[in-house]
């Protein structure tokens, strides 16, 4: 059985209950959190590859580039492995992606978890200037980008010509620090993403899940894995999780009562996030996390929500919940 690992998302900016809208102490948070993870012995710390307040909330706070905050956090760290949820293919040119990652793995001393996708949030590639193609074509995207990325980071020049990239004796130099190179984690939820996760992934990561849909994408990675002739015992799950854990109930309700919508109920916000959140006491959360558990996730990616309890929750979820995990390492 592999290990339980769990990793957890970073702050990265903006968020509603944040006192104020200066970057420098919206990175000091970030930074806090990421110290603090990493002393509570965390795997990893991820951010989203957005550049606007996920899901395109227009008040214009601001938010973080991942690679530029993933930097800053590998100056002030030394054993938090460091990656995305995921990276947007279509933003940067595939060679680019080689070089910016061959260098944080080099600058982090080895401790890149390389995260990609092939983009979804068209509002975002609009905004950009981005071309949002169709579904297909940015799978084909991805595809040749992790052809591409996985030469870049091994030859010492490589050359690829694709439908859609292409590349001549391209040098990419540091190398990265992980041989034969750094994981890849293919992240997303469409079916057609799982021949790319059997190609070219060391993990395959669902964002927010549920176990019934995680454990239908295994089994066609499963098949897929079959049908390629790739070894499915090579690539971890993960799932990104949302995660609302208080001490007891009523700490529980109190977070909820500030997050729920203004004419709600504790109770019906309970109810509505029963699929999409873990939530409630210790004891509940760890009851939602061993539904995944069941269907071979070893990796949770935790996003815990609410800002004025997230420090909190971050020891919480280290103290009473973790140590029920590494019963399945």
């Amino acid at each position: 059985m592999r290990p339980v690992k769990v990793g957890l998302t970073l702050p990265q900016g903006w968020l509603d209950e944040f006192p104020t809208d200066n970057p420098r102490e919206q990175f000091l948070f970030s930074k806090s959190v990421a110290v603090k993870a990493e002393n509570l012995g965390y795997d990893a710390g991820y951010v989203y590859d957005h550049f606007v307040p996920y899901p395109g909330d227009n008040r214009g706070g601001p938010f973080f580039e991942a690679y530029t905050l993933l930097s800053a956090i590998a100056g002030i760290t030394s054993v938090l492995r460091i990656g995305q949820v995921v990276t947007c293919n279509s933003y940067r040119q595939p060679s680019l992606l080689a070089k910016i990652t061959s260098t944080l793995d080099a600058i982090s001393n080895g401790r890149l978890e390389f995260g990609i996708g092939a983009g979804w949030f068209e509002y975002e590639y609009n905004s950009y200037g981005y071309k949002f193609d169709y579904p297909a074509a940015r799978i084909e995207q991805l595809d040749e980008s992790l052809n591409i990325i996985k030469k870049m980071w091994q030859n010492a020049k490589s050359s690829f010509k694709g439908k859609h990239y292409s590349i001549k004796n391209a040098i990419c130099n540091p190398k990265p620090i992980q041989k034969p190179h750094p994981p890849i984690m293919v992240g997303g939820g469409g079916r057609k993403l799982i021949e790319v996760v059997a190609k070219h992934a060391t993990r395959y990561n669902h964002p927010f899940g549920t176990p019934e849909i995680l454990e239908e994408k295994i089994s066609l990675l499963k098949d897929k894995c079959n049908l390629l002739g790739r070894n499915y015992e090579e690539i971890e799950n993960s799932v990104l999780l949302r995660i609302l854990v208080g001490k007891d109930k009523d700490d529980v309700k109190e977070t909820v009562s500030k997050l729920k919508k203004k004419n709600e109920s504790v109770a019906e916000f309970i109810m509505r996030s029963k699929d999409s959140i873990a939530l409630g006491t210790p004891d509940e959360v760890v009851d939602h996390l061993q539904r995944y558990l069941r269907i071979d996730i070893n990796y949770f990616i935790v996003n815990f929500i609410g800002l004025s309890k997230s420090l909190e929750m971050l020891s919480l979820f280290s103290k009473k919940v973790r140590p029920y995990l590494r019963q399945f390492s």
